[in-house]
């Protein structure tokens, strides 16, 4: 059951257990502490935040709370971990990381504190999320100063490219760049399939039943196989928008259809090692069985 108010005693613990969780750190990293963790700079540890992020996001989407519990602390270890290295550095403390995350809230936040830096772009009182994200671009452009030339420029160019596609259009459906209906979505999918079939086509035609490379024989780029290439980026950045439209969050959606995947997949080479059956391509329609038996299973 969930209160208006966070429960002073659990506030209480939280602040204990983080100042003992950044004295670990700094033991960590003293002259004492771990080899490893002395090596590590912002730079090596940019692998492991990605990872660690996305296997939280793993566990959330699982409802897999116990694993939840684990991943965010993992997330929080690495956002500290880096955060400490530029306070040993010189560069900034964790209480300034954390002192400007609490004031761009309470800034980008006048609706919940009407005396705050952002009150000038309080257009009336933010009744829908809609109103409120509104109300944040307005803030962070003609308070903080972060226009730019696009408003695409507020994308980082360092997303994955599912994820940037879904942020690129999000951002230009703000600027009014948007199908009118889901139905017009839908109709630019099948619109850009047709387009790949057209390429892939065409490639067939220049490369006859050879594996089409990046290069003929003559080391030439083939255009035919680029064409493809572009036809199939064009494909995968409809579906995104037609994912987004619908409300789904495409990567998230990716990433649950590759564990069912994987889950299928692994019970299919389980099942035929298990009945001596060789997987390979002469025996497909023994793998398809198993796969319709995974999915009965509900695997």
């Amino acid at each position: 059951m969930h209160s208006d108010y966070p429960n002073p005693e659990n506030t209480e613990n939280a602040v204990k257990e983080f100042r003992r969780f950044l004295e670990t750190i700094h033991t960590l990293r003293s002259p004492c502490g771990c080899p490893w963790d002395k090596e590590q700079t912002p730079l090596s540890m940019r692998k492991s935040l990605i990872e660690e992020t996305f296997e939280a996001v793993d566990a959330i989407t699982q409802e897999d709370v116990a694993h939840a519990k684990e991943e965010l602390g993992d997330v929080l270890l690495n956002t500290a971990m880096i955060s400490y290295m530029y306070e040993q550095d010189g560069a900034f403390t964790i209480a300034d990381s954390i002192r400007e995350l609490t004031d761009k809230l309470i800034r980008r936040h006048p609706h919940v504190w009407p005396q705050s830096q952002g009150a000038s772009q309080a257009d009336g009182k933010a009744e829908t999320s809609s109103e409120v994200l509104s109300q944040w671009e307005r803030i962070k452009q003609n308070v903080e100063g972060r226009k730019s030339d696009s408003i695409l420029d507020e994308v980082p160019q360092g997303f994955p490219p599912l994820l940037r596609a879904a942020k690129l259009q999000k951002k230009a459906a703000k600027k009014g760049f948007e199908w009118e209906n889901i139905s017009e979505a839908l109709q630019k999918v099948q619109e850009e399939l047709a387009e790949v079939q057209e390429a892939r086509l065409e490639l067939e035609n220049n490369c006859g039943q050879e594996s089409p490379f990046l290069k003929d024989s003559s080391g030439n780029v083939n255009k035919a196989q680029l064409h493809v290439e572009e036809e199939i980026g064009d494909l995968l950045f409809a579906v995104v928008n037609y994912s987004r439209m619908l409300g789904v969050d495409p990567e998230t959606a990716l990433n649950r259809t590759n564990q069912k995947f994987y889950r299928r997949f692994t019970y299919v080479e389980r099942q035929m090692e298990q009945n001596k059956i060789p997987q390979d391509k002469n025996h497909l329609k023994e793998a398809e069985h198993l796969w319709t038996e995974a999915k009965t299973k509900g695997l």
